[in-house]
């Protein structure tokens, strides 16, 4: 069996994907998401680029591959290149399971657990109207929330200033204080409202120094955190010491971390209990396993990222290596815009709180691409975030 094309498909159904679908000589084909949030266009660029590299190679020799692409540039790794092995990795491993006539699951050992817990997003303007979110999603079966007020930063957003220009996001301006003691008394409240019956999990979005996320966790240690999530950016890596030291307030990192080497330290020195990458942005399905193993040697669980930054086929490929880690945590969980799912059928089922995924051969999605051409990509960009003054404000 051999490659014959790899395929970029860039969409927007309801919001931008950058898709893959790896065709062969003997019409088994696999397909991969590589979404990297506000770098769609550099992604693409780079599986193009990869593209040339994989024709007229056997597409079951995934461990050669990754290394091949991994090695292939000389200036090693970054986000982009990532995102791109780890679309390419996942559709492999959907034309290895198509093969074999099984789920992924299966081939990486079989399942470790019956069905993989979720966590869902509850939000609001206030404490009430936050209560009232995670109360629909305890409807829905939720055993774990995650809770913030307003949006990234809730009331730390003092301001905003409209777009300079069509296409450039407007600019919030952030300030720690408020957004710091708006959430100490978002979880007193939450936990004098709903008691001890329900997982609460918070996250930073690595918006503090590490003073500031050393006192955040120990003014939320009374309120048992499932866990306080990205207090800090990736360069500050050195400072989870502090806050680990300051709190026994459960402590996850890794969404934007894109590779095994950022991830040792906070492994080996155990400053964190849950590690968060996404397969799709650390190198796909085949280098999350071994990152996972290494975890697990340091006690650490995996909490993979699964917002709606990336799309069915990666939440499917998450899902699929939930349920054979042993150190499985808790998997971050969207509900997609309907059209994503009618570009790319046969998602994961979702139920009571619980995600299984599909039973067909491969990761058992497909992608549209038919449909897919009737959504055009649509040119967008992270949010831009300055500190009060005008500074530009470091994650």
């Amino acid at each position: 069996m051999k490659i014959t094309e790899v395929r970029v498909i860039l969409t927007c159904p309801g919001r931008n994907y950058v898709l893959v679908k790896v065709l062969t000589d003997e019409g088994v084909y696999g397909v991969g998401d590589g979404t990297l949030n506000g770098s769609e266009l550099a992604v693409a660029a780079a599986i193009e680029h990869l593209s040339h590299l994989l024709i007229g190679m056997d597409p079951q020799r995934i461990e050669d591959i990754w290394y091949f692409l991994y090695h292939h540039t000389y200036w090693r790794g970054g986000p982009v290149y990532a995102a791109a092995i780890g679309a390419i990795d996942i559709a492999l491993w959907d034309i290895k399971g198509k093969i074999a006539g099984m789920p992924v699951y299966q081939l990486l050992g079989g399942a470790a657990r019956d069905k993989v817990l979720c966590y869902g997003h509850a939000g609001g303007r206030s404490p009430q109207e936050v209560e009232e979110s995670v109360r629909r999603l305890q409807a829905k079966g939720y055993r774990v929330i995650r809770a913030q007020i307003g949006g990234y930063g809730g009331s730390g957003m003092v301001r905003t200033e409209p777009s300079p220009r069509p296409g450039i996001p407007p600019t919030q301006y952030f300030d720690p204080t408020p957004y710091m003691l708006e959430h100490v008394k978002l979880f007193e409240y939450l936990r004098k409202q709903l008691g001890d019956s329900i997982e609460l999990c918070h996250d930073v979005h690595e918006q503090l120094t590490p003073i500031q996320a050393a006192w955040l966790a120990k003014q939320l240690e009374p309120y048992r955190l499932f866990f306080l999530e990205d207090p800090l950016p990736p360069e500050q890596i050195q400072s989870f010491a502090l806050v680990r030291q300051a709190s026994t307030t459960p402590l996850a990192m890794g969404e934007i971390v894109h590779n095994r080497y950022d991830a040792l330290p906070l492994l080996q020195n155990r400053w964190i209990d849950y590690l968060r990458c996404a397969p799709m942005h650390i190198g796909g399905i085949t280098e999350m396993r071994k990152v996972a193993a290494v975890a697990e040697t340091f006690g650490v669980r995996m909490a993979f990222h699964g917002a709606a930054d990336l799309g069915p086929i990666a939440q499917a490929a998450a899902v699929h290596l939930d349920m054979v880690i042993p150190n499985f945590g808790v998997q971050e969980w969207v509900t997609f815009p309907e059209e994503a799912y009618e570009v790319m059928p046969g998602a994961c089922e979702f139920r009571d709180g619980y995600a299984y995924p599909p039973e067909r051969p491969g990761i058992g999605l497909d992608i549209n691409e038919e449909l897919a051409a009737r959504y055009p990509y649509q040119r967008a960009f992270m949010p831009l975030v300055r500190r009060e003054d005008g500074t530009m404000h470091r994650y």
